[in-house]
């Protein structure tokens, strides 16, 4: 475990650690170290992290109308992108009621942060919330949850080149399709995925998500294809790998256990993902690198997560993870090396062909 990943703590005893069928603290432990006022949103500052990043997205923008180059466009295309996350990122606080305690303003700035990303807010919402209600069930997560054995074997080659190689520009078809073997639509109140209360909910997202397709094709005949192209779908595609890249690493790792049944309960599902460093583009994207602590409380809001982490470090122990390896190296290693978990057995791991 430990040649690859670099862990807190040593693999041994994390490796016993995890055959527990039972763990050693409870989530009222967790609770318990972590400080009262790391669950209280400030809404001020969750306002200032919004308005942070709609003031860096109306910058790039002014800096790349001026300019107005071929040269500068890749540059501008990736700055631009990253701070698209960023966005989402406070639409994703906006999501688990985190951002304040007003589910009104929630809402609206998940609306405000989402739409422009042609993320319908609502539909994303809840099938995140099912994400974070299932995560390491292989049966009943939403999102990154492995293929069996015999999946695999069967799956198509183009399947395999696209799920485990052209991944990071996945996302929009998530939207529409979800995820392999589920059906249902985050646009639709008749999927699966939502509840008959929450049919407004949805309709309302997608018909934001419907006008703002139309503000663009509205612009699009005004300035041109080329328009569209420089000033939206380079930034956008960039986001897309962003949302790909950070989802996919949080919970795809070889040496992360999947469970079957009743071996799987909230708690030792939530300890299945890495906390992961992104360099100087952590305090841009809110610090969602801190995902351990994330998953565990979700009303966290990403300014209190990194205090939240390490109040949690000493209970948690060996359960703990983070990768210390650069983030391009786990991505191959996890890409070539994650392919699917065996058919059987109620705790799993990641393994490939090779192996």
């Amino acid at each position: 475990m430990q040649s690859k990943v670099t862990q807190l703590n040593n693999s041994s005893s994390c490796e016993s650690a995890y055959e527990a069928t039972t763990l050693p603290f409870s989530l009222g432990d967790l609770k318990t170290a972590i400080p009262a006022e790391c669950f209280r949103p400030h809404t001020g500052k969750s306002l200032y992290y919004f308005f942070r990043d709609v003031l860096c997205i109306s910058l790039l923008y002014a800096i790349a109308h001026y300019l107005d180059s071929w040269f500068f466009m890749p540059i501008f295309w990736v700055m631009q992108g990253t701070m698209f996350w960023a966005l989402f990122v406070v639409g994703h606080d906006c999501g688990h009621q985190s951002f304040s305690k007003h589910k009104w303003l929630n809402d609206l700035i998940g609306h405000l942060s989402h739409t422009p990303l042609l993320v319908p807010y609502h539909g994303w919402r809840i099938s995140h919330r099912t994400h974070h209600k299932n995560t390491g069930n292989i049966d009943d997560d939403e999102s990154w949850y492995p293929v069996t054995e015999s999946q695999y074997k069967t799956m198509p080659l183009v399947q395999k080149i696209g799920r485990y190689y052209l991944f990071l520009l996945a996302y929009p078809v998530y939207l529409f399709k979800r995820s392999p073997n589920k059906s249902g639509s985050h646009f639709l109140p008749s999927s699966p995925l939502f509840k008959p209360s929450e049919k407004w909910d949805v309709i309302t997202s997608t018909t934001l998500w419907t006008l703002m397709i139309a503000l663009l094709g509205f612009l699009t005949y005004e300035w041109g294809w080329m328009w569209l192209l420089k000033y939206y779908v380079g930034p956008y595609i960039v986001f897309i790998i962003w949302l790909d890249l950070v989802t996919f690493l949080h919970h795809t790792e070889p040496d992360i256990p999947w469970y079957r049944g009743n071996d799987w309960y909230f708690l030792k599902g939530a300890l299945s993902t890495v906390d992961r460093d992104y360099g100087f583009i952590n305090h841009i994207h809110h610090n969602i690198g801190t995902h351990v602590a994330h998953h565990i409380f979700l009303n966290i809001p990403h300014y209190n997560l990194q205090q939240a982490t390490e109040a949690i470090k000493p209970v948690l122990g060996d359960y703990f993870r983070k990768s210390e390896e650069p983030i391009l190296r786990s991505l191959w290693r996890s890409c070539t090396s994650c392919h699917f978990v065996p058919d059987t057995g109620r705790k799993v791991y990641y393994t490939s062909p090779r192996k």
